[in-house]
């Protein structure tokens, strides 16, 4: 296991993909909307000092956008995936174990780097970054994950620190922690934060000098682990291969109520095929299947509908065909007409590896044929786009699709979206 960890995190990394491309926007509030426009998901540091909060709705907020000529952006995944995948690809220049926390976060293993001028290093990975993709990062870097994170997160707020904190002295990891509230240390959060504060832990530092009793007694096992980072054990490994999923679930908000049950299943069509892919990605398949629709949960009274339907496979598959054939029939079963549906999805259960199946002896699908088929639709979306292929239960209008009245061109992954110089 390493003995020293850094930690690299996008600053508002979806406000700063769209200031990448559009330099105008430098110094400007900007907000990201969430899926249908509804809700912020995202906020500039501008956007913050005006007061815009984390999950306000668009229209609470409007008043407040308006008057201050706030930018507004639908929230564009395409994009902010693919200037993800650039950060992790640039990292991997300065650290040959990198674990993708997240979106925006990533783990890096210094652990030979100790003779190294650790705070030169962590500026250089900081301006690398900077310099290569336009993004502004924090690192932290520290003798542990959760030390990290908390070194991470002081590297923003100070000017001296600039985006860069190492804390490998005792002396500085104690101030670290006597400036660090319980409740934002990694993995304890809000609920745990109170219930520590009515025995006296307020502080990280405090935290840390509970007794394992006292920890595995209030906060589990999981919560000493945690203690025993914050005095300097690394108890939490560097994850370089996300471990395989249980349950893969993939469902959306149409942008305008469908009441045809033809409508919702192009919806549902579509999402099964997410699903599918990202199973056959982890090299499993399922061995059941969950679909559920539903209508707006603010509906009026006598509005409201929801209902599910769990199927169980004979053979646990990854074959799209088959999954949309039972995804259909179980969404037919569960349709009454009449309402106004909001939402559709499903969630693929009882995964197992995929070169791991009991076969049916009952079965009659040809599993040579759909493997086959398969492999060339995945190799002909990862060359010419994901919606190159579709089926035709999908449709051609896709009425369901999120409102996505203010999203960016997809610069770095359509050819019709590169900027031109003129």
């Amino acid at each position: 296991m390493t003995s020293l960890f850094g930690i690299v995190d996008c600053n508002n990394f979806y406000a700063s993909c769209e200031r990448v491309f559009d330099p105008s926007l430098e110094g400007k509030p900007i907000v990201v909307l969430s899926n249908n426009d509804g809700c912020i998901i995202a906020r500039s540091n501008e956007a913050k000092a005006l007061g815009l909060q984390m999950g306000q709705p668009l229209f609470e907020a409007r008043e407040l956008i308006e008057q201050n000529q706030v930018q507004v952006f639908s929230s564009n995944y395409e994009l902010y995936g693919d200037m993800s995948s650039r950060v992790v690809e640039t990292l991997t220049r300065f650290s040959p174990n990198v674990e993708v926390y997240s979106i925006d976060e990533s783990f890096l293993d210094l652990g030979d780097f100790y003779r190294t001028d650790l705070n030169a290093y962590a500026r250089e990975i900081r301006d690398t970054v900077g310099q290569w993709l336009g993004l502004p990062v924090a690192v932290g870097v520290a003798p542990t994950k959760t030390l990290a994170k908390i070194a991470n997160r002081i590297s923003k707020k100070p000017e001296k620190a600039d985006g860069v904190l190492v804390l490998t002295d005792g002396r500085h990891i104690e101030a670290a922690l006597r400036r660090t509230e319980a409740g934002d240390v990694w993995g304890i959060g809000r609920r745990y934060a109170k219930k520590l504060a009515g025995y006296g832990v307020h502080t990280a530092w405090d935290l840390r000098n509970v007794t394992d009793a006292f920890a595995k007694k209030h906060l589990t096992v999981v919560g000493l682990r945690t203690v025993r980072e914050l005095r300097g054990e690394a108890c939490i490994e560097l994850e370089t291969v996300p471990p395989a999923k249980q349950n893969i679930c993939t469902s959306r908000s149409f942008g305008t109520a469908i009441t045809e049950v033809d409508g919702i299943a192009e919806a549902l069509t579509t999402h099964v095929i997410r699903c599918a892919t990202k199973l056959r990605r982890q090299k499993s398949k399922a061995g059941a299947m969950t679909v559920f629709a539903m209508t707006s949960r603010f509906a009026q009274e006598g509005e409201v509908y929801s209902n599910c339907r769990t199927v169980t496979f004979d053979t646990p598959t990854d074959s799209e065909p088959e999954l949309i054939r039972h995804a259909l029939k179980a969404l037919r079963e569960i349709y009454r007409p009449g309402f106004r549906y909001r939402k559709t999805g499903l969630l693929l259960l009882d995964l197992v590896p995929a070169d791991s199946v009991q076969l049916s002896l009952l079965d009659t699908v040809d599993r040579e044929k759909h493997a086959q088929l398969m492999q060339t639709l995945d190799g002909l979306r990862e060359r010419f786009g994901h919606g190159t292929v579709k089926y035709a239960t999908q449709g051609t209008e896709e009425k369901w699709k999120n409102k996505q009245e203010k999203l960016s061109p997809c610069y770095t992954t359509r050819l019709e979206d590169l900027i031109r110089a003129k």
